[in-house]
């Protein structure tokens, strides 16, 4: 029997879906660390250098095996010239809502 694209599996399977829905936080931010240090043309080693850590700690955060803290999205973030944002949103919201 043919299991079919991740698509469909998605569909008919929940539990699969609640599993793939999990690992999209992961991925999101794995995606933003590997895009903020090509936009500003850093080698996994110099951005390493320039953050006081090794490239082999790169590597593992952006492949996933190892998750950031806080503190190293900052110093990232400040090496590439980024803006950290980390946002906690209720279900289903589509903004952040108005604080001010």
């Amino acid at each position: 029997m043919a299991r079919g694209t991740k698509q469909e599996r998605k569909q008919r399977d929940a539990a699969f879906s609640d599993f793939m829905d999990s690992l999209r936080p992961d991925y999101e931010v794995r995606k933003a660390m590997i895009g903020a240090r090509v936009r500003v043309g850093l080698s996994q080693r110099e951005l390493a250098r320039r953050m006081k850590t090794s490239q082999s700690v790169i590597a593992r955060l952006e492949r996933g095996f190892r998750s950031p803290n806080v503190k190293t999205l900052r110093r990232m973030a400040e090496v590439t010239g980024s803006r950290l944002v980390i946002r906690l949103e209720a279900p289903g919201a589509s903004q952040p809502p108005n604080l001010g």
